[in-house]
């Protein structure tokens, strides 16, 4: 009885070694049926994307990225909230069946679209302006040769420093890219060759066409007495007047580098793409403007399409 138990307890343990053994051929095999279905499933969807599919998603994340950093930078990025803020709810309102609230939401996505486009015109528009620029349309700098850009800056240079010392209130605008010939309109074109005694004679206090901004082109002094749009930024420091103000408005609507002297303190700034930079000295000034003309890659970049997305941060200080 004993050598029969002993036997039937043998017999029991093979059998459950047994089942253990087939247990784990099964789960091997189910691993491998597996495998070998995610390796196929990968094959086929390594094999159905081409280097052309590669690249356009690429170029996808690449704008997505870059329109995001443009948001960033610019008013609209609030208004961007705003707007993911009413879509989420509009959602929510679809799937919690609150049908009236939903009504509403979605008639005011309708118009919603329509006000962004209005609201955001000064970003399209220079958005815009930058996607169509043509690397075969160069500003008047980019074919001065070296002696010439020296001896403009020079005359710039020389001429702030006078207005900063004299506390004389000046607007220089240096025209790039995009042409100002609408504000050279409401102005007095002069198209004179750029000195330091001329611009001293502009901005002279009393001078007939101190009131104003002078447009430089080139090497040459294209309008003075110039009318620009001032800025509707109101995060501003209050102490700014109407030439700084003047100054950011006209780079928020062109590419243009403005140099502002103010008459009551003699502070030297300069304003692109609507951002302020005060407290220059002449030093750096003059090498802003050397870079402007003599490097190879412009302020906002080499190409019309990066230019769309590339924008230099400045810090807005008193």
């Amino acid at each position: 009885m004993i050598a029969a138990g002993g036997i039937n307890s043998s017999a029991g343990v093979f059998r459950r070694r047994i089942d253990v053994i087939d247990l784990v051929e099964q789960v091997r095999r189910t691993n491998f049926a597996a495998g070998s279905k995610m390796r196929e499933l990968f094959t086929k969807l390594v094999s159905g994307i081409s280097v052309w599919d590669a690249i356009d998603v690429a170029i996808i994340a690449f704008v997505l990225y870059k329109a995001l950093g443009f948001i960033r930078e610019t008013r609209a990025e609030q208004l961007i909230k705003g707007l993911l803020i009413l879509v989420t709810a509009t959602v929510l309102s679809d799937l919690l069946h609150l049908n009236a609230l939903n009504w509403i939401l979605k008639g005011t996505m309708q118009f919603g679209v329509i006000a962004l486009v209005v609201v955001l015109q000064p970003e399209l528009r220079r958005g815009l302006e930058y996607v169509g620029r043509s690397k075969l349309f160069r500003p008047p700098f980019a074919v001065m040769d070296k002696e010439n850009v020296k001896a403009m800056a020079s005359s710039i240079v020389k001429a702030v420093d006078r207005f900063s010392v004299n506390k004389t209130g000046a607007l220089i605008i240096m025209e790039r890219e995009i042409t100002l010939n609408d504000f050279a309109e409401t102005g007095v074109v002069l198209n004179s060759t750029l000195s330091t005694e001329l611009l001293g004679n502009i901005f002279y206090v009393g001078a007939p066409l101190h009131d104003g901004a002078a447009i430089i082109r080139g090497n040459r002094v294209f309008a003075a007495a110039c009318v620009l749009p001032l800025t509707k930024n109101k995060e501003l420091p209050k102490d700014l007047g109407t030439r700084h103000r003047a100054g950011i408005g006209v780079t928020e609507v062109s590419d243009a580098l403005a140099i502002i002297v103010s008459e009551e303190s003699g502070i030297i700034s300069t304003a692109f793409n609507g951002n302020l930079t005060r407290f220059l000295d002449i030093k750096t000034l003059e090498k802003e403007i050397l870079n402007m003309y003599l490097s190879d890659q412009p302020i906002v970049g080499k190409s019309a399409f990066m230019n769309f997305f590339r924008r230099e941060q400045r810090n807005v200080s008193k």
